[in-house]
């Protein structure tokens, strides 16, 4: 019998170059929530570029200029557009690059195409050209309490500010995310909403437990099967102690309905265990264990294991369709 290839090994040989695109505001955690896809598939078939780079003027130039960097104005969309094509054909580019610890551009590197090139920033779907050169787009949504607490805390560690100059820099840049940043979840496959757990409000900050909302369109390409979120009664009733909820629903998000799927709490990472075996059966993706050594996971694990399975199914469906 003819073995088949694990679909890593397809796409590594596949010529298709897979982006994915991820917006939201500064600090909304767009990092998180492809981090999965980053460890199933690994260094040699994924390359992240951060619209941070496209940035036009430094720090300095825009506290002249008096342009926050969420105005489309303040970067270079169309040489990020020119070098996604580029990356999109096989192609290297030569990348800018914007330090955040000194609010300056380092010198430019070079920068190889790979199998799967994620785009994550500000602007990641504002323009037509970007959104035709995505496969896949998510806009993470973070309610504003949680996302003003991670921003305060991540530019006060790794970027210098101040807390006063974080929350001087978050007025400003509020009417240009209205008017710039938030109308991206229009066109997106999916967003992720982000709220404080019902278990707790002060867990966000002490445990990482957060209530998450995956919400997506209705799956027009796909391949056959799905996966199988699995609940262990027997285990839940007789060794499960911490509070967690499923929930499904059908939401408004800006201008469409999407079907949400919600997690909240902490579940046994025996659980998730048996849906990550879903998954590699579902994509001849092996092994996937992305919480092992982890008696529990959050909301935010899960939707990113739930996350990848639809950007593996996307990839499949596109490498099926030829």
């Amino acid at each position: 019998m003819p073995r088949i290839p694990p679909f890593k090994e397809i796409i590594a040989r596949s010529p298709l170059v897979f982006v994915i695109g991820v917006a939201g505001d500064s600090g909304s955690g767009k990092t998180t929530f492809t981090n999965a896809i980053r460890q199933i598939f690994g260094p040699d078939l994924v390359a992240t570029i951060t619209l941070d780079d496209y940035h036009k003027y430094d720090r300095e130039e825009r506290k002249k200029l008096d342009i926050t960097p969420l105005h489309p104005d303040a970067n270079n969309l169309a040489q990020l557009e020119a070098d996604v094509a580029r990356l999109k054909e096989g192609y290297a580019i030569t990348k800018p690059v914007y330090n955040h610890a000194t609010g300056t551009f380092d010198p430019p590197v070079p920068f190889a195409s790979k199998k799967i090139i994620i785009l994550e920033g500000l602007h990641t779907l504002f323009t037509p050209t970007l959104r035709e050169l995505l496969d896949f787009s998510v806009f993470v949504d973070p309610d504003r309490e949680v996302k003003y607490a991670w921003k305060q805390k991540r530019d006060t560690k790794n970027r210098g500010y101040s807390p006063a100059e974080v929350t001087e820099a978050i007025a400003r840049r509020e009417k240009d995310y209205e008017e710039f940043i938030a109308p991206q979840r229009c066109l997106a496959d999916a967003v992720i909403r982000i709220s404080a757990s019902r278990y707790g409000k002060e867990k966000g900050a002490s445990e990482n437990i957060y209530r998450i909302s995956l919400l997506q369109h209705r799956m027009n390409g796909t391949i056959a099967g799905a996966a199988d979120l699995t609940i262990d009664l027997n285990s839940l009733l007789l060794f499960h102690d911490r509070d967690f909820s499923i929930e499904f629903s059908t939401e408004n998000v800006a201008c469409a309905r999407m079907r949400a799927l919600t997690f909240d709490g902490e579940m046994n990472y025996e659980t998730v265990r048996k849906l990550e075996k879903s998954i590699e059966q579902q994509t001849g993706v092996h092994p996937i264990t992305l919480f092992e050594n982890r008696t529990t996971v959050t909301a935010t694990d899960l939707v990113q294991l739930v996350l990848s399975w639809r950007i593996i199914h996307r990839r499949i469906f596109l490498q099926e369709r030829g």
